[in-house]
């Protein structure tokens, strides 16, 4: 028996599109005349009821019930809950990761700053040596041994040097302003070149330098 593309598709109840890949695989025979194409079947296909053509009926799905549903739901719900732990271990681990980091340059920091700060005590501490020594050279405080009649000469002029000591007993001070004006004399020896220091004693020249700042009282 021929049938055309047509009369098979409605006869067996299939599209055109499977239809061509059967023919194209070679699962149908079929000639070509007068430039129709026909398919061939065998009789006891065609006299087949249409039932044993067709594929048997797929049994009925199970309905969905809401404890299904539930079911589901819940499965969905754990697996959303790993996720979620899985997630918040990672955070937790890159939050360590970047306060590790942080800690880390904190602690490179802090070593340079320290290294810097030592070297700069050091250079600090070699220009202070320089420059007390060069203090010292340059000083006057180191003068020519006064005479031992220094007495004689304690009052006698301001235009000479004079002994502060002495110096201070012919103002009208009372003891604790003595004391006061030494002290602020003893305090600034090492860096005023006005201050002369002798034998353990201090000394004024009133000839060449002015001390009235550190007469105040």
């Amino acid at each position: 028996m021929q049938l055309t593309l047509d009369e098979y598709s409605k006869k067996f109840k299939m599209s055109k599109e499977m239809i061509n890949s059967k023919l194209r695989t070679k699962k149908l025979n079929y000639i070509v005349e007068d430039d129709t194409l026909y398919i061939i079947i065998d009789d006891e296909i065609s006299d087949t009821p249409k039932e044993s053509t067709m594929q048997p009926k797929s049994l009925s799905k199970p309905k969905t019930t809401v404890a299904m549903v539930l079911s589901l739901y819940q499965k969905e719900n754990l697996q959303l809950k790993e996720k979620i732990v899985q997630l918040e271990k990672k955070i937790d681990k890159l939050i360590d990761d970047k306060e590790q980091m942080l800690r880390d340059e904190m602690s490179k920091i802090e070593k340079v700053y320290s290294t810097k700060d030592e070297q700069l005590k050091q250079v600090l501490e070699l220009l202070n040596t320089k420059l007390l020594a060069q203090h010292h050279t340059n000083a006057v405080h180191d003068v020519e041994p006064l005479p031992q009649t220094q007495q004689a000469i304690e009052v006698e002029d301001k235009n000479k040097i004079i002994e502060l000591k002495s110096y201070l007993k012919t103002l009208d001070l009372e003891a604790y302003q003595r004391k006061i004006i030494k002290k602020r004399f003893l305090t600034v020896y090492d860096s005023d070149i006005r201050v002369i220091k002798q034998n353990g004693k201090l000394y004024l020249d009133f000839a060449k330098y002015d001390y009235s700042d550190l007469l105040e009282y």
